[in-house]
């Protein structure tokens, strides 16, 4: 319990006391978020807030992590795969910002690298942790033996999760206080079983969120970028695997799942029927659209977070007595 709160708290204080200089170096360079000229209007005011926040978050994240850990398989899976989405996030903040290539970096390369660490988790947690080929249906009590097929069933919640993350990072603090608030149900799942270093791996996530939201909520002081969004969905999308939660993650990140299907259904609609369901998507721009204020969205959105994470917190806690 104590190397959890020390790792939690640790992460949290390198994230607050580190953010200031960083912020001002990035205003010197002007590595400033660019804004989607098809975006909500209010945004534009946005335009060169210090953006690629995500470094300082990991960098929170693995220093007490590496300091503290029992250098078990689950917990490096984890820290590993998301240091290895956040690189993927970097690269594609870097084409935005320095080599002025508005769409980032090119969607064959995001898709074999995405594969490549889905392979990487995949081995991970089957020879290295030890995890079977397997998939728990926890609410109705069954288990999936998917073998050679389950490595793409991890792309999946890989590519999945590290897009919904993505798609939800699009208000001040939206995206890092709901990945505070699922991670914070796997420091639940992970301690009462006793997996202890997850804990703390969950726990240095947490902290790091929570410490890179003083900066980040409204109105922010600096944006996570692809280099955050696309980190934090490849730590959830790990967490999932290395617990076996995977199909409990629709329920635990209710809220990206909502956000993701937004813009599904969205696309879906316009090109079948030449009709839009939302003003807007993802569904927090139809809001803003609706003239809700920024602040009310966002605490809506952490409000159903943590409903859709206690619901997941306690469908495992039923599978696992």
């Amino acid at each position: 319990m104590g190397e959890v709160l020390i790792g939690g708290t640790a992460s949290l204080l390198i994230c607050v006391f580190l953010s200031p200089k960083f912020i001002q170096f990035l205003r010197e360079r002007e590595f400033g978020q660019h804004i989607r000229e098809d975006g909500p209007q209010e945004h534009h005011a946005k335009a060169g807030t210090p953006t690629m926040g995500g470094l300082i978050i990991f960098t929170a994240i693995a220093v007490p992590f590496l300091l503290l850990t029992d250098i078990d398989a689950r917990s490096l899976g984890v820290i590993g795969v998301a240091l290895a989405c956040a690189a993927l996030g970097f690269a594609d903040d870097y084409m935005k910002l320095v080599k002025k290539r508005s769409l980032g970096m090119r969607g064959r390369w995001k898709l074999l690298i995405t594969m490549a660490i889905s392979v990487g988790l995949w081995l991970m947690a089957t020879r290295w942790a030890g995890l079977p080929d397997t998939v728990n249906l926890r609410v109705i009590d069954a288990t999936l033996d998917l073998g050679y097929l389950y490595p793409i069933f991890i792309y999946l919640v890989v590519a999945g999760t590290t897009s919904a993350v993505n798609l939800t990072d699009g208000l001040d603090g939206l995206a890092a206080g709901c990945s505070a608030i699922v991670l914070l149900a796997y420091i639940g799942i992970t301690f009462t079983t006793r997996q202890t270093d997850l804990a703390l791996a969950a726990a240095c996530l947490v902290g790091a969120c929570v410490g890179f939201l003083w900066f980040n909520s409204f109105p922010a002081s600096i944006f996570m970028g692809d280099t955050g969004s696309l980190g934090l969905g490849g730590a959830i999308a790990a967490m999932a695997v290395m617990t076996k939660t995977e199909v409990l993650l629709i329920v635990l990140g209710g809220i990206f799942v909502i956000e993701a299907l937004s813009v599904l259904i969205q696309v879906f609609s316009f090109q079948a029927f030449r009709k839009r369901i939302f003003l807007m998507a993802p569904i927090h721009h139809h809001f803003e659209l609706q003239a809700w204020s920024e602040t009310k969205i966002i605490l809506r959105f952490w409000i159903v977070a943590s409903v859709c994470s206690a619901i997941g917190f306690t469908l495992y806690q039923q599978s696992v007595t």
